[in-house]
Parts: C-alpha cells; structure tokens; sequence
C-alpha cells in the first residue's frame, strides 16, 4: 500500500481550509492514521530545545500536556538532526518517548515500528510528525518519497499557522510600540485548552501590550504568578525588571522600606542607603501579591505613587520620579474589604483598571490531564527514570477529584506520586496507579493546624473548653462539626487580637497566609 494522490490532495484541502489550528492539525493526524494504519502519531512543535505536542493520536491524553526536552529523549534529537525521513530499527536501543503512553497495551508493550519525519520551513526546523506501530514491518510499503510528501504538507499546515500567530502578535505589540522585540521563546507557558482558560488567554494578550495596571483574582494555587509572568514578558516592558514583592511576608515595621527604600540613618539599622522595589523596578514591571495584606498605613502611600509617580524613601524629604508598571494579585474578595474598611476604595479602582480572572482547575474542562502529563514529564527528568507514565485508573481519579488546592495541588500530589511509584516498581519504567495517591491530604494538613493552634492556647484552656462544650453537644455534633466550631472561634478570637488583619493573625497562629484563608472559607469565617 501507498500514499495516493487522493490521500495527498485530502490533506492539503484540509490545511488550506477555514478550521482553527486545532482541528487542522487533529484532522492531519487522523488522515495519516488512516492512510498508514499506524497505531500511534504525533504532531510536534520545536522550540526552545523541546519539542511540545500540539497533537495525538492513538496516545494516552496526558501527552499533549508533556514537554519533551531534547536532550532526554534521544530519538527525537535523532529526528530534529537528520533533516530527512528517520526509519528507527525494529531492535533500536534508543527508548522511545512513548513508551508506557499508549492505552490498552499494558507495561509489556514495545513500539516496534517507529518512523520520524522533521518539519522544515525555511531551513529551519519547527517540528515534527512521529509514527509508530506494533508490527515491525508495518511501514515498508511506504517509501521515503512519499514520506517526504506527507512531511513536506505537514510543514506547510504548521508553518502557516505559526506565520498567523506571529503576525497576530506584531500587529498588537505595533500598537502599543516599534522598538518591543521580546522573543517568544523566552515566554512564560500557560498550559490549558479549557474554554475558561482560551478566554484568559484572549485578555492577556489584549492587556499585555498596553501600560495599564492590572489586577489579577483567583483562588490560592491557581497560578497567578505565573499570569503576571507571562503578562510582563509579552508587554514592551519585557526586557525590564519584573520584581517580586509578597505583600503578606513584609513585617509591617520594615514595609514601607521595602516598597520605597530609605536613607542612611533612616532609623536603627539603616547603615546604609538602599532603594526600594519601586526603585528597582523603575521602567518595568512591580508583581505585587497577595496586594490585600498590605496595611492600610502604606495603602495610601501606594496609591500617591500610582497617582503621581513620584516617592520619597523612608528619612528623606526628596522625590523620587519612577515609571513602574503594577500588576497586583489576591485571592481575596477586594470588593468586600473595602466594604469592611480593610482596604481603600481609591487605591483598588486604580488597581483594578484591568482586572483577570484565573479560574479554578475545577472549572477547567480537560486541562487537568493536560497539566498531569506536563507534571509527570517533569518529575521524570528530576528522577532521571526512562519513563513514567499513568494508568488509566489513575487518569479517570485525577479527572474526577476537585482540586481545593488547585494546580498547586496537582502538582504536588503527582510528585509524590512520581517518588512513591518508582520505590515500590524499583524500575526505571514505573507506571502511576491510585495507590499512590493521597486526595485528602490536604484536609489532614488542616487538621494538624488545628492541632498546633490548641498546643499555643495551652492544655488546661482546651480541657476546660471540651469539659464544658461537650456534654451538650457530644449527642448533636460530628467531630468534624466540633472542630470546625472551634477553629471558627479561635480564629476570630486571633482576628481580633491583631486588629482583623488576616496576615498578622497568620503569623500570630504560625500558619502560611494562603492556609488560613481556605480554612476560614471552608468552616464559614469567609
């Protein structure tokens, strides 16, 4: 069997068609599985060094989400250097990156058939398509003539759709300036194809081109640094200073020195002069998180600076002109503290010009197979393993589990699972199951908080509080409902005592920031 003309011409009706890239290159692959009843394909993008799949066929899901760094994985160094149509040995050495990726086939599966065709556009290599089988002379009716072809139109759908992305990128970035040159290897990647997540995409580039501050919302563990990151590296600011500042970190004594500096003399300590993240950050981009900790005493010296653009460090009557760009985040409801008084109204309108929406992984339809092959890709590099892979047990629990901790979870929870796999298979080829997952750590994480909270209060005060709450309500409330109810109340015995400040009493209880604002939501504090 051959490749036919009509086999080609339906091909390249399909890249000349009026499909997203998406479709056009799903619809690629499935031709060529047809056309070469192979068992497995792939289309590949190389950049930076790595190759990223923009799509499968006939492999487990979490690929798409993998990045196949070059110098791991020796038969796709050996396609992206030959320049022609690679035809791998049926007994090659090499170990194929797919191995353990294909479903139904269980750990005993070998690829025996493997072709790699580059794509070239240019002289330059921006991809490749990659072929197996099981039969090890599946593809010798095929020739390399007629290989070339199927590369050759391969080339052409995937340069063309590269050429639009990049004219799409110069003609925003032309609005805005003619001298932004970021390259776009470089780029902070979002990794996500949800419809939530394409509609995030779409206000990022929109507002990464502009100046305006933006104000970035989202639960604890979404990535919202990483939004900030990749909105910095697509503004004319890129090749500026991004500087990171924790607003829930700063001891409010040294707080205002950190943002806009000091003198020498300033005050006890300061034996030197010393700028500030405004200062530093001057012409690019000031990241500030958890912007809703920042004490109500500094909020209006923020909000002089966004206003006039000037600052004055800490023991000096001089100001200080400085051209920074702010992007702010916090997972906390901004609308409400101000209503409370935590926070001024003025400083968040002038935060909140641009405000973005990261959303929940679990409202992110498919992007968490997607982030788990990305993950697991990732932990198998750090562990130096041939592969690691997920069952399909595992894949279905990963999907239906819903993320409280969000891509934060995610990730932690696969590199257990990555470590815990490899000790017990004590192979270099271990496979993910259940078993190595646990879901509800979390809880069990807030649970021993709870535990820490009681040891600061005392043990005499906690058996007096359960001797006294617990006759009446040993009959009336679960365990959980009776520590839910004292975390409630000592939390907000701790919330008064620091003023209603969400970060001091996070000190005061020796928790992380982020912790203590899912506690209070989940037991109703919030």
């Amino acid at each position: 069997m051959s490749l036919s003309q009509s086999d080609l011409t339906r091909i390249a009706l399909d890249i000349t068609s009026g499909l997203s890239d998406h479709d056009r290159f799903s619809r690629l692959l499935d031709t060529v599985r047809q056309t070469l009843h192979c068992d497995a394909a792939a289309l590949l993008q190389f950049s930076g060094k790595q190759f990223t799949p923009l799509a499968i066929n006939g492999l487990s899901p979490d690929v798409l989400g993998r990045r196949f760094i070059l110098s791991e994985h020796p038969r796709l160094e050996a396609i992206a250097r030959a320049g022609d149509v690679v035809r791998f040995p049926a007994d090659s050495e090499l170990p194929d990156p797919y191995d353990g990726l294909i479903p139904h086939q269980e750990d005993h599966l070998v690829v025996h058939a493997c072709i790699g065709l580059p794509l070239v556009a240019d002289g330059a290599l921006i991809g490749a398509v990659t072929i197996d089988g099981f039969d090890p002379d599946q593809f010798n009716d095929f020739s390399d003539k007629e290989l070339r072809t199927l590369s050759a139109i391969a080339s052409a759908s995937l340069n063309n759709a590269l050429l639009i992305e990049k004219l799409e990128k110069q003609a925003v970035q032309s609005q805005e300036t003619s001298t932004f040159n970021h390259s776009s290897d470089s780029e902070v990647e979002i990794i996500g194809q949800s419809p939530a997540m394409q509609a995030m995409q779409n206000e990022l580039k929109v507002v990464a081109s502009t100046d305006l501050n933006v104000l970035i919302l989202g639960d604890t563990g979404t990535g919202k640094e990483l939004v900030a990151k990749s909105i910095h590296q697509r503004s004319p600011r890129a090749n500026k200073p991004l500087v990171y500042l924790n607003c829930a970190a700063l001891p409010e004594s040294v707080a205002e020195s950190e943002l806009f500096g000091h003198v020498k003399g300033a005050f006890t300590g300061a034996i030197s002069h010393r700028s500030g993240k405004f200062e530093i950050a001057d012409n690019g981009t000031l990241f500030l998180d958890e912007i809703g900790e920042l004490p109500l005493s500094l909020q209006s010296k923020l909000l002089r600076v966004l206003q006039y653009g000037d600052l004055q460090k800490v023991g000096s009557d001089k100001s200080l002109k400085v051209d920074v760009r702010i992007i702010a985040a916090t997972n906390k409801d901004l609308k409400q503290e101000v209503l409370a008084g935590r926070f001024r109204a003025d400083l968040y309108h002038r935060l909140s010009v641009f405000p973005i929406i990261v959303p929940p992984l679990n409202e992110r339809q498919g992007d968490v197979i997607l982030l788990s092959g990305f993950f697991v890709e990732r932990s198998r590099e750090k562990l130096g393993l041939k592969s690691l892979s997920l069952s399909p047990d595992s894949i279905n629990l990963l999907n239906t589990y819903n993320w409280p901790g969000n891509v934060r979870e995610l990730e932690h929870v696969l590199r257990r699972a990555a470590v815990l796999s490899r000790a017990q298979y004590q192979s270099d080829t271990p496979v993910i199951t259940p078993q190595h997952f646990d879901l509800h750590r979390q809880d069990s994480l807030q649970l021993e908080s709870t535990s820490n909270i009681a040891t600061k209060i005392g043990h005499s005060q906690v058996v007096n509080h359960s001797q006294n709450q617990s006759k009446s309500h040993i009959n009336s409330q679960t365990l959980k409902q009776a520590t839910e109810n004292f975390q409630a109340q000592y939390i907000r015995q701790a919330l008064a005592a620091n003023g209603n400040n969400w970060a001091a009493t996070a000190r005061a209880l020796d928790l992380d920031s982020g912790n203590l604002h899912r506690l209070a939501k989940r037991i109703g504090l919030k």
